[in-house]
């Protein structure tokens, strides 16, 4: 029996062994089966999976390029800028803590923030209740203002006696205070220092991708903007980056910074002129534009109505349009300087040249044409000094509407000039076929013809340059963070229209205007000749000509015979007095006083020491 019981526990061991051995080899077969799946045949996905969990690759925004004028001052800058998030369900019930010690930080309604802060229940697709784990409390904040949120989060009083509560009590009132947090990734904030100046030129960015929507933000948009960054490593349990593990990093190239032509001051001192005018007159619009004659340099440029490009979407936009350059008028008087270039270039008149203006009724192609005042004989020195509707026509008909047409296009009209400024619109010149009988009569002028505000203080600067027309200058260059010249914008000569010779001419002419008997004696400056001329046009509508609505300007530059400064004012519908020389005249002589003291512009009417003495006196 023993034998047998012996014999019987061999067999039984045996087989255990074998079904153990079998199990072990199907284990370690499954293993090894394994082992290959996860190291061979889904080494590359399970390789992506990992990667995923502990490598992150952080983009670095470039910080868009400053804003400067021609001396360096600062006109538009970036700011790094953080999204204030919170979790509330962390929160809990100490909403009304958070929210008082940090709504001003965030510069929000306390009852709002509260509100935003309350955690609320919510059913998922799936139908499982939820509650809300992330708000976005506030974008845009500053770095500065980050930190001091930050502080205040760490210091605020919950209530509670915190050195005598558990340890476990300290670590969710810790996730409390941590409940509000800033998302990783940074935006920007834009910002212009000094808010509506300049709106027009400077334009403004979306806020919701940072780009360039209009002015030299748009223009530029591409160099301002700069080239992204990014860094690849790798993070810990607790996803903190682990810095001796890094793979990759490529530092962000910020955008360029550019510098423009323009003079912030004389920017506040035409633009705190035009805010008088708006109060005097009530014009629908006004423009004026500050031209530096020999090298095309805009100085400054302003429009009302404007708008504060730090918050565009807050103005209509009629308010955002740069009527220097998107709107045309019909530019009346100030467009006989034209004409009598032409006639005196092609030698078919000479400033004493005689016409007599029928006692200030012509006909002519059957329409009568009337002068404002009864005039008999005038030279053509008098026409401009007057200003006769009948005289300047008599001259646009002896210099013939092919060749008037032809200094119309060499001025520039019924072109861009191709300023630095988004919408520019070519205004209007007709093609001769088009013109009519009437139209030799008309044009020389003013009339038939639209023009932009750009093209008429392009068209005197060449006068007031010796006949060469400039190229409108508002880039000087692009420079990188540390000030190196990357690009630098020369001034550019686009054609001589009219001789040297001519142009002196021309300029006697119109220094007369600011004369005794001229149309723009409120123009005339006390040490500085002025050659300028008026406009008064009476608007055009679709069935002709409105009555009451006028666009008044006067177009000037300064001193005459050695010209600093081109400036450009025009008055759209002015209340009241309409006259160009009795609204726009007025504003070229503040705005030209107030410039050339600034820049210390040298006087050409007196010495330069008795003027030094009178102002002593005074």
């Amino acid at each position: 029996m023993k034998k047998y019981n012996a014999s019987v526990l061999r067999q039984s061991a045996k087989r255990w062994l074998i079904v153990f051995a079998f199990v072990m080899l199907i284990s370690f077969t499954l293993l090894v089966y394994r082992l290959v799946d996860l190291q061979v045949v889904r080494h590359d996905q399970l390789r992506g999976w990992a990667s995923t969990n502990i490598v992150r690759t952080n983009v670095l925004e470039a910080r868009r390029g400053n804003i400067l004028d021609r001396r360096g001052n600062l006109l538009a800058t970036s700011l790094f800028v953080k999204t204030v998030c919170a979790d509330p369900s962390i929160i809990g019930s100490y909403q009304p803590q958070i929210a008082h010690a940090i709504a001003p930080l965030l510069e929000m309604n306390e009852a709002v923030l509260r509100e935003k802060l309350t955690p609320k229940l919510f059913e998922n697709d799936q139908g499982q209740m939820r509650t809300n784990r992330y708000v976005v409390l506030r974008r845009k904040v500053p770095r500065k203002r980050w930190e001091m949120i930050r502080a205040a989060l760490e210091g605020m009083d919950l209530g509670e006696n915190e050195n005598g509560v558990s340890r476990r009590k300290k670590q969710f009132l810790r996730r409390v205070r941590k409940a509000v947090f800033a998302d990783e990734a940074e935006d920007q904030l834009r910002v212009y220092q000094s808010k509506r100046l300049a709106s027009h030129v400077m334009g403004f960015v979306s806020g919701s991708d940072h780009k360039g929507r209009a002015g030299i933000e748009a223009v530029l948009d591409s160099k301002l903007t700069g080239t992204a960054g990014w860094r690849v490593t790798e993070a810990d349990a607790k996803n903190r980056e682990l810095v001796w593990a890094r793979r990759q990093y490529v530092a962000p190239r910020n955008g360029l910074n550019v510098m423009l032509t323009l003079d912030s001051v004389v920017q506040h001192i035409v633009e705190e002129e035009l805010e008088k005018a708006v109060a005097k007159h009530k014009p629908a619009g006004i423009t004026v534009i500050v031209v530096q004659p020999k090298t095309g340099a805009i100085l400054a440029l302003a429009n009302r109505p404007d708008f504060d490009p730090n918050r565009p979407g807050e103005f209509h936009a009629a308010h955002r349009r740069n009527r220097a350059v998107t709107d045309t008028m019909e530019p009346g008087s100030t467009f006989k300087i034209v004409t009598v270039a032409a006639a005196i270039q092609d030698r078919v008149v000479t400033l004493n040249s005689i016409f007599d203006c029928e006692r200030g009724s012509f006909f002519y192609g059957g329409r009568r044409l009337r002068d404002h005042h009864p005039y008999g004989s005038l030279s053509v020195e008098k026409i401009i000094t007057k200003s006769s509707n009948i005289g300047i026509a008599k001259i646009g008909i002896r210099v013939g509407a092919a060749r008037l047409h032809h200094y119309l296009l060499e001025f520039g009209f019924g072109q861009r000039t191709r300023v630095s400024l988004p919408g520019e619109v070519r205004g209007t010149v007709h093609p001769l076929k088009k013109w009519n009988k009437l139209s030799i009569t008309r044009v020389p002028m003013g009339h038939e013809v639209a023009v932009t505000p750009m093209q008429m203080v392009m068209m005197l600067s060449a006068v007031a340059n010796g006949g060469k027309l400039m190229q409108p200058m508002l880039l000087d260059s692009l420079r990188d963070e540390s000030g190196r010249v990357v690009v630098k914008y020369h001034p550019k000569a686009i054609r001589q229209v009219i001789s040297p010779d001519t142009a002196r001419k021309v300029t006697v002419a119109l220094k007369t205007v600011v004369g005794e008997g001229g149309t723009a004696r409120r123009a005339k400056l006390q040490y500085y000749s002025v050659a300028g001329k008026t406009g008064t046009a009476q608007k055009a509508g679709l069935g002709g000509y409105i009555d009451g609505k006028f666009y008044s300007s006067f177009i000037g530059f300064f001193p005459a015979d050695k010209p600093a400064l081109c400036i450009f004012v025009g008055l759209d519908e002015p209340t009241g007095d309409y006259y160009g020389g009795l609204t726009a005249a007025p504003i070229f002589k503040a705005i030209a006083e107030r410039t050339a003291s600034y820049l210390v512009i040298k006087p050409d009417l007196v010495e330069q020491g008795s003027l030094v003495s009178r102002r002593e006196g005074r």
